[in-house]
């Protein structure tokens, strides 16, 4: 029986935790307001691309975990690298507690074109337009880094396209709601990559 893979399963818990906190905050939101925070959202791109992102979500736990038993189908086994993605991980996730408590409330993970949402542009949202998505990215990646094959690479992959898309409807979307408010914030601070730090015009 090959050896236990740590840096493997401490991957698959780190994105497990991940996902299972974007559920509990998903029955909260519900509880709070009677909609589930658009887990399913009414927009039909929204739920088509659901289809795919979903069970996305559920190799990217599970891989890992099955991987920590299966050490060998690796292309290369650095541990060094291996247990400093896992540390990385744990900070992206820290960063992303902070984020989810920025948004309160406000948090949603899907459009609602009948929704007005508030615009939040004050703390990790006035360095990034998109903090969340950032480091959920920089996560596939680590993840990637920690459990090097070719299933993680399609996953981490498949999630960071599905970002950027995402990502971008969001802004079409804001910017129908909020026009040149929104318009402005993003002319001074980038998607995913700080460019800046926003600062409203006076009045």
């Amino acid at each position: 029986m090959p050896e236990m893979d740590w840096p493997a399963l401490a991957i698959g818990l780190i994105v497990g935790f991940y996902w299972a906190r974007v559920i509990k905050m998903v029955l909260k939101t519900r509880r709070l307001t009677g909609r589930a925070a658009n887990f399913f959202p009414p927009e039909t791109l929204g739920r088509i691309l659901r289809v795919i992102w979903y069970p996305n979500v559920a190799a990217w736990v599970l891989v890992p975990i099955l991987c920590a038993f299966l050490p060998d189908r690796y292309y290369w086994r650095v541990p060094a690298l291996e247990w400093a993605a896992v540390g990385l991980a744990l900070i992206i996730l820290y960063l992303t507690m902070i984020c989810w408590r920025k948004m309160g409330k406000d948090w949603r993970m899907g459009i609602d074109p009948n929704e007005k949402n508030t615009l939040i542009i004050t703390g990790p949202y006035a360095l990034v337009r998109h903090p969340i998505y950032a480091l959920q990215c920089l996560l596939a990646i680590m993840s990637f880094v920690a459990v090097p094959n070719l299933w993680l690479a399609i996953i981490a992959g498949l999630q960071i396209v599905l970002l950027q898309w995402e990502a971008r409807r969001e802004e079409r979307h804001m910017l129908s709601v909020h026009g040149q408010t929104y318009g402005e914030y993003m002319r001074q601070v980038g998607r995913f990559i700080p460019r800046g730090i926003y600062r409203a015009e006076p009045g």
